[in-house]
């Protein structure tokens, strides 16, 4: 059975008929389910917009470094995730060129952090994404800057 033919059958809209934001939801689905490293730690895609996500997360107690307090790379983790949902929402593969993270307060076991990324900037093949981390009490803990790069394909087939 061809691609759309399966689209139909599923009652799904081909990608090149959908609404952006639409669009983003699907492209933020499939790319969900083939991600093994956000889904194994735990990381949950909330909402995902065009240009836009959000990503929710409980620092559970193997996040924790020899401080007692949550990881960076962890908090990095979260955040680059939610980055490569939000960059990869208009169904472009796009992939990260170059990122930085400031580290503001600590994190705490069992706090829930939640990542939202927005985009600044898109020109050519180059956007640029800010993702702010906060905690449970809405306190900013991490800000994030990616740097992303459009390459070949698509995250779900076109037609």
């Amino acid at each position: 059975m061809s691609t759309a033919n399966t689209q139909a059958a599923h009652g799904h809209r081909a990608a090149s008929q959908m609404e952006p934001d639409e669009l983003a939801r699907e492209v933020g689905r499939a790319m969900y389910e083939a991600d093994a490293c956000s889904r194994g730690l735990g990381f949950e895609l909330m909402e995902v917009r065009a240009g836009y996500a959000r990503m929710r997360a409980t620092v559970r107690p193997d996040f924790l470094n020899g401080h007692d307090i949550c990881h960076g790379g962890l908090i990095f983790t979260l955040a680059d995730s939610t980055f490569a949902f939000a960059c990869n929402s208009y169904n472009v593969n796009t992939v990260a060129s170059g990122c930085s993270i400031e580290f503001l307060r600590p994190v705490h076991g069992g706090d829930v952090l939640t990542a939202e990324a927005l985009e600044q900037t898109v020109s050519g093949r180059t956007g640029i994404y800010d993702i702010r981390v906060t905690n449970g009490a809405g306190e900013t803990v991490a800000m994030f800057r990616g740097k992303s790069a459009h390459i070949k394909g698509h995250v779900i087939p076109q037609a």
